[in-house]
C-alpha cells in the first residue's frame, strides 16, 4: 500500500493537460504523477521538468534516454522507475536484445563507444556516494558536446528524485509497467518490491 494513493486522473484539469506527455512516453499516467497531483503545481513542475529533460536537442535519443533512466534508477534500486524506463525505452525503439545486453554494455557489440561513455556517467553519477571519476567524465567529454551532457545528467538527476519520490511512497506499479518488469527483467531478479 502506497504511503499517500494517488487521486484519479481528472482531478486536476491543468495536470491532465500535462499528463498527455506520458500517454506517449508510457500509455499511461504514471501513479507518482496522480499522486502529485494531490499539489498540482509539483505535478505541473515535475511534467515540465520531464518534458524538458526527454526533448531531443542532440545526439542523445529518446531510447538512450530511457536507457539511461534505467541504468540510474538500478543502480538506487529503485524497482517502479526500472519498470517505467525499461517500458519507455522499449516504446522508443529498444530492441529486447538491447534491453537484455544493458548490463553487459561494457563489451557488447549492441552499444557504442559514446553509449559506454554515456552508461558509466549514469551509474556513477546514480551512485551514493557519487562515483564519477576523472576518468569517466574525460571518457563522456570525447563522445559528447557540453549540451549532450547536461541532457545526460539531466535525465540522471531527475530519475534521482523519481526514484526517491516513488520508493518512498512506495507508489504502486501500473499493470502496463509490471508486465514487462516481469517479462524483461525478472530473469535478472527484478520484482514488484513495495510496489503493489
Amino acid at each position: 500500500m502506497p504511503l499517500v494513493a494517488p487521486l484519479e486522473k481528472g482531478t486536476s484539469p491543468e495536470v491532465d493537460a500535462l499528463a498527455t506527455f506520458f500517454d506517449e512516453t508510457l500509455g499511461f499516467t504514471p501513479n507518482s504523477v496522480l499522486t502529485m497531483q494531490r499539489r498540482p503545481e509539483i505535478a505541473s513542475a515535475f511534467i515540465n521538468l520531464n518534458k524538458a529533460v526527454m526533448a531531443n536537442r542532440g545526439r542523445v535519443t529518446s531510447e538512450q534516454k530511457r536507457l539511461i533512466g534505467y541504468l540510474a534508477s538500478m543502480s538506487a534500486g529503485c524497482r517502479y522507475c526500472e519498470a517505467h524506463t525499461v517500458l519507455a525505452a522499449e516504446r522508443y525503439g529498444a530492441t529486447r536484445e538491447r534491453l537484455d545486453a544493458i548490463w553487459a554494455y561494457r563489451t557488447s557489440l549492441l552499444f557504442t563507444d559514446a553509449e559506454r561513455a554515456a552508461f558509466d556517467f549514469a551509474i556513477g553519477a546514480s551512485s551514493v556516494p557519487n562515483a564519477v571519476t576523472a576518468e569517466v567524465a574525460v571518457e563522456l567529454r570525447r563522445h559528447w558536446d557540453e549540451g549532450e551532457i547536461v541532457e545526460i545528467l539531466g535525465v540522471i538527476a531527475l530519475f534521482g528524485f523519481l526514484n526517491r519520490w516513488n520508493d518512498s511512497m512506495g507508489t504502486t506499479l501500473e499493470p502496463g509497467a509490471a508486465e514487462i518488469g516481469e517479462r524483461q527483467l525478472s530473469a535478472a531478479g527484478w520484482h514488484r518490491g513495495k510496489h503493489v
